[in-house]
């Protein structure tokens, strides 16, 4: 009943002999690091599962558990012998005789299903998970420690928001499939042109935002937008079809403004970008637009 329950939870009973280093595992644990049931085993036959830096961290917290005499939790990654990675959970508890630690004993829980879902769970908060860009949560909160929000210096620098002109046409007339080739084309396009920006990212449906560093150089917002342009003339493949968009972009400095206002900046020159023809950059002017 326990080897059923156990295999159902994933989980598998192990010990060790801290005098002779010989382990007692049950079946649960034998299938686990994915070896064959009732093979006889020493501890440091099962050391070369784990990366380098799991096993100085479970040797550390081993050694202090049994000098204490107490136990120990840990989560660490392990090599199966076909390459293959899992993630386990052990529990240790230290048995002694007298003041002499004699055993360890306790748990081990595979729970790599749950750190892929953790993984994937901290992924999706910070990235956009059609175009592999940040998303705008991720994006804003940079902005935010740009603009000195968190504390920090205001380091100023460079917005760009960027609008795809026609990717409304082409979602509505060939479907979302051919919308979203549109959509990874272009991440992929913006990422190659700002390659060392500070942060590119998916801040909306079609709208994607850069921040650039101060030590970015005077004329490379104007330069990269302009390639950015340029390389969206190009047309985008999508299944049989091939796709005309275009870009239009808003350039705002955001030295000395929140988060919120070189949004506003940006967008308010997005605004007269598309205004004057699409496909072009206009800067942020509050001599003439206001917010």
């Amino acid at each position: 009943i326990f080897e059923r329950a156990s295999a159902a939870a994933r989980l598998g009973l192990w010990e060790c002999d801290l005098t002779s280093e010989t382990l007692q595992w049950s079946g649960g644990t034998y299938d686990m690091f994915a070896i064959p049931r009732d093979t006889p085993l020493r501890r440091n036959q099962t050391l070369i599962r784990y990366p380098a830096a799991s096993l100085k961290t479970l040797n550390t917290i081993r050694s202090r558990a049994i000098a204490e005499g107490s136990g120990f939790n840990l989560d660490t990654a392990i090599v199966t012998p076909s390459g293959g990675e899992r993630w386990i959970r052990i529990t240790a508890t230290v048995e002694c005789a007298g003041e002499r630690p004699t055993r360890l004993f306790g748990l081990k829980q595979d729970i790599t299903e749950e750190r892929r879902r953790s993984e994937r769970t901290r992924y999706l908060a910070e990235f956009d998970e059609l175009t592999g860009l940040a998303n705008r949560n991720q994006f804003q909160a940079r902005l935010a420690r740009a603009c000195g929000e968190d504390g920090a210096p205001d380091t100023g620098g460079t917005l760009l928001l960027i609008d795809l002109d026609g990717f409304k046409e082409i979602n509505d007339s060939l479907g979302h499939t051919a919308g979203d080739e549109c959509l990874k084309e272009a991440a992929q396009r913006l990422a190659a042109v700002c390659a060392d920006a500070g942060s590119v990212a998916r801040v909306g449906g079609d709208e994607f935002a850069v921040l650039l560093a101060p030590c970015a150089g005077a004329g490379t917002p104007v330069l990269l937008a302009k390639q950015f342009i340029a390389a969206m003339r190009r047309p985008i493949r999508c299944g049989w079809q091939r796709c005309q968009i275009g870009a239009s972009i808003g350039l705002a400095q955001i030295a000395g403004c929140c988060a919120r206002d070189a949004f506003k900046r940006a967008d308010a020159a997005l605004y007269a970008a598309k205004a004057a023809g699409r496909n072009t950059l206009r800067w942020f002017d509050p001599q003439q637009m206001r917010f």
